[in-house]
């Protein structure tokens, strides 16, 4: 696809060109192998008189899968008549770039004096077709498995993480150029520095990455809330940013006696407190009278709280 940026002309200072390609297609992922490579990149070309400036930058596109509906398991026998007789299982036959191979080696016959085993990550890489056609073989990971000769009726156990290798997607027929295919290599090796090996093909594909979604703040308080209980016991129940915001903008309540108690004058609660420390301390079978006091007017102000008072009271 080409898009014309700019109409001929003198440029005198930098300029910017926005561009736009919209549903392109890009079939497949792009590879980088010993005798393909397969890439996509944008070309800019300004058309001078002598000579053409060109600039290339190369886009990384990847083909994501889903999980197959079918991927059974791969169970074998194998082996040399009345030397050795192996059974070898793998989980599954098709793989994600960042999976787990999983399996399991039985010895059925052991005459043979085997010094070490390992499994073989191997991609082989077909390009073109007919006799001039090119096959690579590239051994891309060596895991020993087993160390010693082993007994007949003895499991040896397999697992391979695959996500420390450089490994690509499984490709057939990618325009019907090249193909890109792996194997698991089971190779055991004798005390004589003889090789036995069985090759089994898997497939490898791209999976997609999941999405987590965010965790609200309000969740996070109240989880570390419950370890902290579970840890300490029985602690305050942590208020929300939400919370602080509304109990400092909502004044605090005041009932009607609690603002004719503040409305009262102070000096009548210390006259009364004085009064009470100089009369005199009543003795057994005498009787004492104080003075009858005049009643304390109310200060200005608590009328508008209680109401109006009768004058007769004064």
């Amino acid at each position: 696809m080409v898009r014309e940026l700019a109409r001929p002309g003198i440029l005198t200072q930098g300029v910017c060109y926005g561009f736009e390609f919209v549903n392109v297609e890009k079939p497949y992922e792009s590879y980088s192998g010993a005798n393909v490579r397969l890439r996509y990149y944008l070309r800019v070309t300004v058309v001078k008189r002598l000579s053409d400036l060109v600039k290339e930058q190369d886009i990384c596109v990847h083909t994501l899968a889903q999980y197959p509906d079918l991927n059974s398991s791969i169970k074998m026998e194998v082996g040399i008549e009345d030397c050795l007789h192996i059974e070898f299982e793998y989980n599954k036959s098709k793989y994600h770039l960042k999976d787990v191979i999983v399996g399991k080696i039985f010895f059925l016959l052991v005459r043979i004096k085997i010094r070490h085993m390992e499994v073989q990550i191997i991609r082989r890489e077909l390009a073109g077709s007919g006799p001039a056609a090119l096959n690579e073989s590239e051994t891309l990971a060596k895991f020993e498995i087993m160390d010693g000769a082993p007994v007949r009726g003895e499991s040896i156990p397999i697992r391979l993480f695959l996500s420390g290798y450089d490994l690509t997607p499984s490709m057939r027929d990618v325009n019907k150029k090249f193909s890109v295919k792996y194997y698991l290599n089971l190779v055991l090796v004798d005390e004589e520095e003889r090789r036995y090996f069985k090759q089994q093909e898997i497939t490898l594909f791209r999976r997609a990455e999941k999405r987590r979604r965010p965790i609200a703040n309000s969740y996070i308080e109240q989880a570390i809330f419950h370890h902290r209980t579970a840890q300490f016991g029985q602690q305050q129940q942590p208020t929300t940013r939400a919370q602080q915001q509304q109990s400092q903008a909502t004044p605090p309540l005041t009932t009607p006696e609690d603002a004719a108690a503040a409305a009262i004058s102070p000096g009548r609660h210390g006259d009364a407190n004085n009064s009470a420390a100089d009369s005199p301390e009543l003795e057994s079978g005498s009787t004492h009278v104080s003075p009858a006091l005049p009643a304390a007017r109310s200060a200005p102000g608590i009328k508008d709280v209680l109401g109006e008072d009768d004058d007769d009271n004064y």
